[in-house]
């Protein structure tokens, strides 16, 4: 947990998960200021020092102070891998109760809190300027959740009490206004990407490739726009002086301020787009995304098809998770209560595509008593036996992007199933109280409902986060597929059955034919055929470990695993 005590608690954590035997409820050590535990909070943490192991590791082993950066991520890893962060010191911040003194828990925080501040600095935000629209908006969410932090942080330990009266606020806050205005920026950047003159809305994925409106583009704009609403603190910095967007009558008088109406018509209009976008498939779950088929620059408009009718019927994790946290501040700024049911009855859709039966809480193929040992549960479209599992894990091909998938899900769940707050954030009178009867659903009755709802997934929940920790290696290093049997002695039977028309463009790169920017032409089924060639398994060399197969163990995996256990404390331990 903190240096040379890494491993000894890693392997303790391990064996405790994995037999699924938790601590019994200890009494938190009082720090040497007495402090006593913080109101609400459960006095056992059986996960957290797994947790701080795994931040250990991702920190001490992956990132490099001097250039603040992750150095082996890319430019939308390392973003995602600092929300992480930002949602992981939120956890320890209300954790002080759990830790040997107050003064153990200042000094972790504060130096992650550091670390994210390096990572500021390291950013290449020029860089992300000329990427696609969707690198764009994970740049967003990173900043906003580190803005969370900071007033979380700030609430809980520096109050109202004399101490904090004389001191100030907490140091944190002078980093608002460059957290926010980074926000800010790359939100107006990549909101130039919702277009109207194809399909009739969304956002394009990359303005570099021929037109293609994707799920994970739209979610974020949606997951975005929303949080810009409720956590954009406001900005008064008009720098960089060479970008501008053009004024709504709304900015006139009131230019970037917080909950800017904007932000919330954004989210709503994104919504209602994706919502009417036929983008699901018959499972429930999103699919990559449309291009448009016909489709030519060089053509007048009336006479090229403007329709999204190419599905890519590919399924990736985080394409199911991104949303749920949009769907949640949609509910909280608008009291809909039917945003929460939307985001409920997709994750009933990805628990019952890895394999689970959420109604008697165990895995599906736990009675098929005839498999074979060597062979792996059936593929249920998104895992096997209860684990969530992306396409390519099995086969080991999964790219830099794929292996950031599942972690993405797991973190977004987590912002999802958070308990409702007591105030919603409404246009007009911005807090209003739960007690208000023209509340739609009434919030205590909401309250009560999602949490029931999320205490569901637990059982899931503690069942993936066991795999996950099951593929630690010796250094406390996350492997990539959670659902890897222990030995391979011989090959896995892991089919993968694919939907014809999947492009797994995440894994094995953008096809040619995505990249040619005055037309796109839809590649047949026949002509992937033609193309295909048959793997000779003969001459694969058999690894040990499987998850050191391709990529092996990298900070993105690292983050997965992170992402899990931190889901499993926050729904789980602390429920």
């Amino acid at each position: 947990m903190f240096g040379a005590t890494r491993l000894p608690l890693l392997l303790l954590c391990a064996i405790s998960l994995v037999l699924g035997t938790f601590m019994k409820e200890q009494h938190p050590l009082l720090g040497d200021d007495g402090q006593k535990p913080l109101p609400g909070k459960p006095k056992s943490r059986s996960t957290l020092p797994a947790l701080l192991d795994a931040l250990d590791v991702l920190q001490a082993d992956y990132f490099e102070v001097w250039q603040g950066i992750w150095p082996t991520s890319i430019d939308w890893t390392s973003a995602v891998i600092g929300t992480y962060l930002s949602s992981a010191i939120i956890t320890l911040s209300g954790s002080y109760p759990a830790f040997p003194s107050s003064k153990v828990a200042d000094n972790t925080v504060n130096k992650y809190f550091s670390n994210l501040i390096g990572a500021y600095f390291g950013q290449d935000a020029f860089a992300l300027r000329q990427e696609a629209y969707d690198d764009m908006l994970w740049v967003v969410l990173g900043w906003l959740e580190t803005v969370k932090f900071i007033g979380a942080h700030s609430e809980l330990h520096y109050g109202t009490d004399d101490d904090s009266r004389l001191a100030g606020p907490w140091y944190g806050h002078q980093w608002v206004p460059a957290f926010a205005h980074r926000a800010r920026i790359f939100w107006d950047m990549a909101s130039q990407g919702w277009d109207t003159s194809l399909c009739n809305g969304g956002m394009i994925w990359n303005p570099y490739l021929v037109p293609y409106k994707n799920a994970i583009t739209n979610e974020l704009y949606i997951t975005a726009s929303i949080s810009m609403y409720l956590y954009f603190p406001g900005d008064d910095n008009t720098s960089p002086f060479g970008f501008t967007t053009p004024p709504t009558p709304q900015d006139i008088d009131s230019p970037n301020r917080p909950h800017h109406p904007k932000y919330l018509a954004a989210a709503i209009e994104a919504y209602k787009w994706l919502g009417d976008s036929n983008m699901t498939d018959a499972k429930g779950l999103y699919v990559d995304g449309y291009h448009i088929s016909g489709w030519s620059r060089e053509r007048p408009k009336n006479e090229s098809n403007t329709r999204c009718d190419a599905r890519n019927e590919m399924v990736y994790t985080y394409n199911q998770g991104v949303l749920l946290s949009g769907q949640r501040g949609l509910y909280e700024a608008t009291g809909a209560r039917s945003y929460l049911e939307d985001g409920h009855q997709l994750v009933s859709n990805v628990i019952a595509a890895t394999g689970w039966d959420l109604k008697h809480g165990k895995a599906l193929d736990e009675d098929e008593a005839d498999k074979p040992r060597h062979r792996l549960g059936k593929w249920r479209g998104l895992g096997r036996s209860g684990v969530m599992e992306e396409a390519c894990d099995a086969e080991g091909y999964c790219s830099q992007d794929g292996q950031t998938f599942k972690g993405i899900f797991f973190h977004h769940l987590t912002l999802f199933c958070e308990r409702l707050p007591d105030h919603l954030v409404l246009p007009g009178e911005l807090f209003l109280s739960k007690n208000v009867e023209d509340i739609p659903g009434g919030p205590q009755e909401v309250q009560k409902w999602h949490d029931k709802e999320c205490a569901r997934y637990g059982p899931w929940i503690k069942h993936n986060a066991k795999a996950a920790v099951s593929t630690l290696d010796h250094e406390g290093k996350f492997g990539m597929w959670w659902g890897a049997p222990p030995h391979s002695t011989a090959d896995p039977d892991a089919e993968v059955d694919l939907p014809r028309q999947a492009v797994d463009s995440r894994n094995q790169g953008v096809p040619q034919e995505w990249k040619n920017k005055r037309r796109y032409l839809r590649k047949t089924h026949e002509d992937d055929e033609d193309d295909a060639h048959d793997d000779d398994n003969e001459g694969k060399i058999r690894i040990r470990d499987l998850n050191d197969r391709g990529r092996g163990r990298t900070v993105e995996t690292q983050g997965g695993g992170i992402s899990v256990l931190r889901a499993m404390l926050e729904l789980v331990d602390t429920r």
